[in-house]
Formats: structure tokens, C-alpha cells, sequence
């Protein structure tokens, strides 16, 4: 895991090619025109390992990680207003600085009736395990903690790598604020109203069957 110190200065020196590049792709490129009219499904956040094929993938990550499209998730993606069916999110979100502002672009990107599913460390596992003193739940990744404390703030900040908890009720309201019908909570992590789309995002998500899963994963329409 890269220091939020490198992260930082990484950003700082690409973060203004990233936005040029976002601006040639939604005014000025032939891509504009086939992302509008005919590419329909966002994956955010591939990394190294999660690249799904038939989406758009889209990633800051061009060194290591594999993308389509080179942006930085930080800000608002380089698509038109109402151009997108589906949205994938898979442990991007809670590393967002503003997660309000990026549930009301991805409002912005879909057509109406297009759905979100976004998934991340389970705040709400999480405290009940911790509530009931459960120490076998959480891991000892990034850091090696044998308390229940330091294993909680290892799931919750991981490093402070996650800039906030992720709850049900919380996604619930940031959703609606930016405009989002009520989500739907999947549980467990391999369930979705919409088979025929997330059916293969599905296949990079850990199957959990635990009552507390470690994975919150919730659907939105517009």
C-alpha cells in the first residue's frame, strides 16, 4: 500500500493531466461520441486485478492498475449529463474526500432509470462486532493489532486510507440528497436486482454468508 504522503504528491503532478484529459474526452474526442451513443456501464476503481471487459473502466491508476479511461475519481467524471445506464463501485468510495458531491455526479451521469451499485467496508458489521467484543471478525491488515480497538480502527481507517464509515443509513441519505430513489441493501454480498447487468461484477465480489458481512453493498436508481 502506497504512503497517503506519495499518494499525494502523485496527484499533485498528474492531477492536472488527468482533468485535460477528462475535458478531451467529453468535447473533444471520437471517444465522446462512443461513450455517449453506445458504451453505457462505468466501472470505478479496477486497480490491478478487477478489470472487467464489455464496461468502461475508469482509474487513476495507469502505472500499475489497467483502465480504459485515465481520471481522477476525486472529481467529476468526464461524461455527459444523462449518458450512462450503470454504475460499478467496488471499496472506491470510502477513499473519496467527498462522497456527497460523487453520489450527485453519478446522478448526474445516468439516464433515468439507470442504477448504482456501490460496495464497501460494512460500518454497520463492524460496530456490532465490535459492540459484542468479537475479536475473530475483524483482521489484523494493514497493521497487526491483538486488541479490539486497534483491530476496529485497522477495518474503519485501514491506515486512514478510508476517509469515512460507510452505514446503510448514511449511503441511504447521501443517495437521496443527490437525488436517488430509496437503495436496496444485497445481502448476501452476491445479490442484485439487476442480474443481467452486475452478474459479472458479481464475480469479483467475496461471497460472505456471515449475518455480519464485511462488504455493505446497496443499489440505487435514478
Amino acid at each position: 500500500m502506497l504512503s497517503r504522503r506519495a499518494k499525494h504528491a502523485f496527484y499533485l503532478m498528474a492531477g492536472p493531466f488527468m482533468a485535460l484529459n477528462g475535458i478531451r474526452i467529453r468535447y473533444v474526442s471520437k471517444l465522446a461520441r462512443i461513450i455517449t451513443d453506445e458504451k453505457k456501464k462505468l466501472h470505478l476503481g479496477p486497480g490491478q486485478r478487477n478489470y472487467i471487459d464489455g464496461w468502461i473502466n475508469v482509474d487513476a491508476n495507469i502505472f500499475t492498475g489497467k483502465c480504459d479511461i485515465w481520471a481522477d475519481l476525486r472529481n467529476n467524471l468526464p461524461f455527459r449529463d444523462g449518458s450512462v445506464d450503470y454504475v460499478y463501485s467496488h471499496h472506491v468510495v470510502e477513499h473519496l474526500p467527498r462522497i456527497e458531491s460523487h453520489f450527485k455526479d453519478i446522478y448526474r451521469v445516468l439516464k433515468p432509470g439507470g442504477v448504482y451499485r456501490v460496495g464497501g467496508p460494512n460500518g454497520d458489521s463492524a460496530i456490532k462486532k465490535f459492540v459484542e467484543g468479537d475479536l475473530s471478525w475483524f483482521g489484523d491488515w494493514p497493521d497487526s493489532y491483538e486488541s479490539l480497538g486497534g483491530r476496529f480502527v485497522n477495518f474503519i481507517f485501514c491506515r486512514n486510507e478510508h476517509l469515512t464509515i460507510l452505514t446503510e443509513s448514511y449511503l441511504q441519505e447521501v443517495a437521496k440528497r443527490a437525488g436517488f430513489l430509496a437503495g436496496t441493501v444485497k445481502l448476501p454480498t452476491k445479490e442484485t436486482d439487476y442480474p443481467e447487468i452486475f452478474s459479472v461484477c458479481m464475480e469479483k465480489e467475496r461471497q460472505e454468508e456471515s449475518s455480519a458481512p464485511r462488504t455493505l453493498i446497496m443499489e440505487f436508481r435514478k
